[in-house]
């Protein structure tokens, strides 16, 4: 489920279920019986094709198109704040634009990264990051997507996502890694 489906592979909703469209981001409710195409499986969720438009179904979802929702994520209580971090950017790599097969690390998009502790000893984590588009109709989905998945984190209380457009974003802001996947290396 990791990995980035090169096919159309067909499906069939088993299920009502909640959908997000994409890129407009409007929600809406997918009917059991309805059928359609993976055009992408990544970070655990998955873009889906049905009746000439763009979908993006939550993992937690996953079951609805016959597929397994993404394991839960496991952290050692002594675990020490740089090894929450690492998680926590490992997180953010499974995070994708449901238009873009790259994660919205390696395009560039996390401008900050931060973990810190409450007086109460609690782990909080505060991202700012951007979008490829101003306008991008799927920003309160990405954001709401990070925020989750952060949140996912055992011994992670709360992680605050602000969504900042300075500087703009812009190609150079890519990984190489992402520059080759896209074409613009």
């Amino acid at each position: 489920m990791a990995g980035y489906s090169q096919t159309s592979e067909p499906i069939k909703f088993e299920r009502d279920c909640e959908a997000v469209m994409v890129p407009q981001g409007q929600v809406v409710s997918l009917p059991a019986g309805q059928i359609g195409y993976i055009t992408q499986a990544l970070g655990g969720s998955f873009t889906v094709f049905v009746d000439g438009n763009l979908f993006r179904i939550s993992g937690k979802d996953a079951d609805a198109i016959g597929k397994e929702p993404p394991a839960a994520l496991a952290v050692s209580e002594d675990a020490s704040d740089e090894d929450v971090e690492k998680l926590v950017w490992q997180q953010l790599r499974t995070c994708f634009d449901p238009e873009i097969p790259v994660n919205i690390v390696d395009l560039g998009l996390v401008y900050e990264c931060a973990l810190t502790r409450g007086d109460d000893g609690a782990r909080k984590v505060n991202v700012v990051m951007t979008l490829t588009a101003p306008g991008c109709g799927m920003g309160d989905i990405l954001i709401d997507d990070v925020r989750t998945k952060v949140e996912l984190i055992p011994t992670i209380a709360e992680a605050d996502v602000e969504l900042s457009f300075d500087p703009p974003w812009n190609h150079s802001m890519m990984s190489d890694v992402a520059k080759l996947e896209t074409g613009m290396l």
